[in-house]
């Protein structure tokens, strides 16, 4: 998220006004100047916006963590049972 956050600072400052300015001399020594300007557009940065964004990542992760960690105790008590099961089986009476 930092890396996102960080490009998009790099790529306002980048996007500025560009001025060039060309002269030429003709072959009659007349004079000919012509400036073109290039001006974009710099995007505002909502930090509100940016800030929810990485609140609802951190809270989408945690909810991937508390998945995973429910997905391995299931796992682990249904490995329990089964085991269970087959020392029932197998044992001699």
């Amino acid at each position: 998220m930092r890396a996102i956050l960080v490009a998009m600072i790099i790529l306002a400052l980048a996007c500025t006004r560009k001025t060039e300015t060309t002269t030429e001399v003709g072959a009659t020594s007349t004079t000919e100047t012509s400036t073109t300007t290039v001006s974009a557009t710099v995007p505002s940065i909502d930090t509100a916006a940016t800030a929810e964004a990485k609140q609802e990542v951190k809270d989408a992760a945690r909810d991937v963590k508390d998945a995973a960690r429910d997905a391995a105790h299931a796992t682990g008590t249904a490995l329990e049972k089964a085991g269970k099961e087959i020392q029932k089986k197998t044992k001699k009476p």
